[in-house]
Protein backbone atom coordinates (compact mmCIF):
# COMPACT_ATOMS: atom_id res chain seq x y z
CA UNK A 1 0.00 0.00 0.00
CA UNK A 2 2.81 2.42 0.84
CA UNK A 3 4.54 1.79 -2.53
CA UNK A 4 1.41 2.88 -4.44
CA UNK A 5 1.42 6.28 -2.78
CA UNK A 6 5.08 7.07 -3.25
CA UNK A 7 5.08 7.50 -7.09
CA UNK A 8 1.80 9.39 -6.95
CA UNK A 9 3.16 11.66 -4.25
CA UNK A 10 6.33 12.23 -6.27
CA UNK A 11 4.28 13.19 -9.39
CA UNK A 12 2.13 15.48 -7.31
CA UNK A 13 5.19 17.12 -5.78
CA UNK A 14 6.88 17.57 -9.21
CA UNK A 15 3.69 18.99 -10.67
CA UNK A 16 3.41 21.47 -7.83
CA UNK A 17 7.03 22.58 -8.22
CA UNK A 18 6.65 22.96 -11.99
CA UNK A 19 3.49 25.01 -11.53
CA UNK A 20 5.11 27.14 -8.82
CA UNK A 21 8.21 27.73 -10.97
CA UNK A 22 6.22 28.74 -14.03
CA UNK A 23 3.85 30.98 -12.10
CA UNK A 24 6.67 32.79 -10.31
CA UNK A 25 8.65 33.61 -13.45
CA UNK A 26 6.47 36.49 -14.56
CA UNK A 27 6.04 38.14 -11.18
CA UNK A 28 9.77 38.73 -10.72
CA UNK A 29 9.98 40.84 -13.87
CA UNK A 30 9.97 44.49 -12.94
CA UNK A 31 6.99 46.37 -14.26
CA UNK A 32 7.91 49.46 -16.22
CA UNK A 33 7.12 52.69 -14.44
CA UNK A 34 4.67 54.60 -16.56
CA UNK A 35 4.47 58.23 -15.59
CA UNK A 36 1.34 59.79 -16.95
CA UNK A 37 1.98 63.18 -18.53
CA UNK A 38 -0.31 66.09 -17.98
CA UNK A 39 -2.72 66.88 -20.81
CA UNK A 40 -2.72 70.63 -21.26
CA UNK A 41 -5.25 71.97 -23.74
CA UNK A 42 -5.36 75.58 -22.54
CA UNK A 43 -2.64 78.06 -21.61
CA UNK A 44 -3.71 81.45 -20.26
CA UNK A 45 -1.37 84.37 -19.56
CA UNK A 46 -2.73 86.92 -17.07
CA UNK A 47 -0.81 90.18 -16.74
CA UNK A 48 -1.47 93.03 -14.31
CA UNK A 49 0.37 96.32 -14.95
CA UNK A 50 2.32 97.85 -12.09
CA UNK A 51 0.75 101.31 -11.73
CA UNK A 52 -1.72 102.55 -14.35
CA UNK A 53 -3.05 100.54 -17.26
CA UNK A 54 -5.32 97.69 -18.22
CA UNK A 55 -5.02 94.06 -17.19
CA UNK A 56 -4.10 91.84 -20.14
CA UNK A 57 -5.16 88.24 -20.77
CA UNK A 58 -4.24 86.02 -23.72
CA UNK A 59 -5.41 82.43 -24.12
CA UNK A 60 -4.25 79.50 -26.26
CA UNK A 61 -6.92 76.83 -26.56
CA UNK A 62 -6.76 73.40 -28.29
CA UNK A 63 -9.47 71.33 -26.57
CA UNK A 64 -9.22 68.33 -28.91
CA UNK A 65 -5.43 68.16 -28.71
CA UNK A 66 -2.77 67.86 -31.38
CA UNK A 67 -4.01 66.79 -34.80
CA UNK A 68 -7.64 67.80 -34.38
CA UNK A 69 -9.22 71.15 -35.10
CA UNK A 70 -6.85 74.11 -35.33
CA UNK A 71 -6.11 75.76 -31.97
CA UNK A 72 -7.08 79.34 -31.22
CA UNK A 73 -4.65 81.84 -29.74
CA UNK A 74 -5.15 85.43 -28.59
CA UNK A 75 -2.62 88.21 -29.10
CA UNK A 76 -0.95 89.88 -26.15
CA UNK A 77 -1.54 93.63 -26.51
CA UNK A 78 0.89 95.38 -24.20
CA UNK A 79 1.68 99.04 -23.45
CA UNK A 80 5.23 100.34 -24.01
CA UNK A 81 7.52 101.11 -21.06
CA UNK A 82 5.40 99.08 -18.67
CA UNK A 83 6.09 96.34 -16.16
CA UNK A 84 3.46 93.65 -15.63
CA UNK A 85 3.14 91.02 -12.93
CA UNK A 86 2.31 87.77 -14.72
CA UNK A 87 0.75 84.44 -13.87
CA UNK A 88 0.07 81.46 -16.09
CA UNK A 89 -2.89 79.10 -15.85
CA UNK A 90 -2.91 75.59 -17.38
CA UNK A 91 -6.11 73.63 -17.98
CA UNK A 92 -7.16 70.28 -19.40
CA UNK A 93 -10.45 71.18 -21.09
CA UNK A 94 -10.84 67.76 -22.70
CA UNK A 95 -12.60 66.77 -19.47
CA UNK A 96 -15.82 68.09 -17.96
CA UNK A 97 -15.39 69.94 -15.73
CA UNK A 98 -11.99 71.18 -16.89
CA UNK A 99 -9.00 70.07 -14.80
CA UNK A 100 -6.68 72.77 -13.46
CA UNK A 101 -3.18 71.50 -14.29
CA UNK A 102 -1.49 74.55 -12.73
CA UNK A 103 -1.65 72.99 -9.26
CA UNK A 104 -0.08 69.74 -10.49
CA UNK A 105 2.82 71.61 -12.09
CA UNK A 106 3.21 73.64 -8.89
CA UNK A 107 3.21 70.46 -6.76
CA UNK A 108 5.89 68.96 -9.02
CA UNK A 109 7.75 72.23 -9.45
CA UNK A 110 11.16 70.60 -8.89
CA UNK A 111 10.50 68.67 -12.15
CA UNK A 112 9.03 71.51 -14.25
CA UNK A 113 10.24 74.80 -15.68
CA UNK A 114 8.73 77.32 -18.09
CA UNK A 115 10.85 79.04 -20.72
CA UNK A 116 9.79 82.37 -22.27
CA UNK A 117 11.42 83.29 -25.58
CA UNK A 118 10.56 86.64 -27.22
CA UNK A 119 11.27 86.73 -30.96
CA UNK A 120 14.08 88.98 -32.16
CA UNK A 121 13.03 92.61 -32.41
CA UNK A 122 10.27 92.25 -29.80
CA UNK A 123 11.05 94.76 -27.03
CA UNK A 124 9.97 92.46 -24.20
CA UNK A 125 11.82 90.71 -21.40
CA UNK A 126 10.29 88.06 -19.14
CA UNK A 127 11.72 87.19 -15.74
CA UNK A 128 10.63 84.15 -13.73
CA UNK A 129 9.91 85.20 -10.14
CA UNK A 130 8.98 81.94 -8.36
CA UNK A 131 11.30 79.20 -7.13
CA UNK A 132 10.97 75.49 -6.40
CA UNK A 133 12.12 73.80 -3.16
CA UNK A 134 15.67 73.71 -4.54
CA UNK A 135 15.65 77.48 -5.25
CA UNK A 136 15.45 76.93 -9.00
CA UNK A 137 13.10 78.95 -11.23
CA UNK A 138 9.64 77.62 -12.13
CA UNK A 139 7.97 80.33 -14.23
CA UNK A 140 4.36 80.08 -13.05
CA UNK A 141 4.89 83.65 -11.75
CA UNK A 142 6.69 86.22 -13.87
CA UNK A 143 7.48 89.84 -14.55
CA UNK A 144 6.96 91.12 -18.11
CA UNK A 145 8.80 94.36 -18.98
CA UNK A 146 8.26 96.27 -22.23
CA UNK A 147 10.26 99.15 -23.68
CA UNK A 148 9.43 100.68 -27.06
CA UNK A 149 6.72 99.80 -29.57
CA UNK A 150 7.31 96.58 -31.50
CA UNK A 151 5.65 93.32 -32.48
CA UNK A 152 6.59 89.64 -32.72
CA UNK A 153 5.90 86.42 -30.88
CA UNK A 154 6.49 85.09 -27.41
CA UNK A 155 7.15 81.34 -27.28
CA UNK A 156 6.11 79.76 -23.96
CA UNK A 157 7.41 76.25 -23.32
CA UNK A 158 6.81 74.03 -20.31
CA UNK A 159 9.49 71.36 -19.89
CA UNK A 160 9.07 68.26 -17.73
CA UNK A 161 12.55 67.53 -16.35
CA UNK A 162 12.37 64.72 -13.75
CA UNK A 163 15.90 64.16 -12.37
CA UNK A 164 17.18 66.64 -14.99
CA UNK A 165 16.28 70.04 -13.55
CA UNK A 166 19.34 71.64 -12.08
CA UNK A 167 21.44 74.76 -12.01
CA UNK A 168 22.44 74.20 -15.62
CA UNK A 169 19.18 72.81 -17.00
CA UNK A 170 17.80 74.57 -20.02
CA UNK A 171 15.08 74.24 -22.63
CA UNK A 172 16.92 71.37 -24.35
CA UNK A 173 16.51 69.03 -21.34
CA UNK A 174 13.42 66.93 -20.62
CA UNK A 175 10.14 66.47 -22.41
CA UNK A 176 7.96 69.30 -23.67
CA UNK A 177 4.57 69.31 -21.91
CA UNK A 178 3.28 72.26 -23.94
CA UNK A 179 4.65 74.90 -26.32
CA UNK A 180 2.69 77.93 -27.50
CA UNK A 181 3.57 80.97 -29.65
CA UNK A 182 1.60 84.05 -28.58
CA UNK A 183 1.50 86.97 -31.04
CA UNK A 184 2.59 90.14 -29.19
CA UNK A 185 1.95 93.77 -30.06
CA UNK A 186 3.50 96.53 -27.96
CA UNK A 187 1.90 99.91 -28.78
Amino acid sequence: MKKLFRPSFAFLLMGSLTFAASSCGGSDDPKPIVEEQELITTVQLNLVPNGKGQNVTATFRDPDGVGGAAPTVDALNLAPNTTYTGAIVLLDESKTPAVDQTAEVSNESDEHEFFYEPSSGLKLTVQKTDLDKNNRPIGLQTTFTTTTTSSGTLRVTLKHQPNLKGATSDITKGETDVQVDFPVVIQ
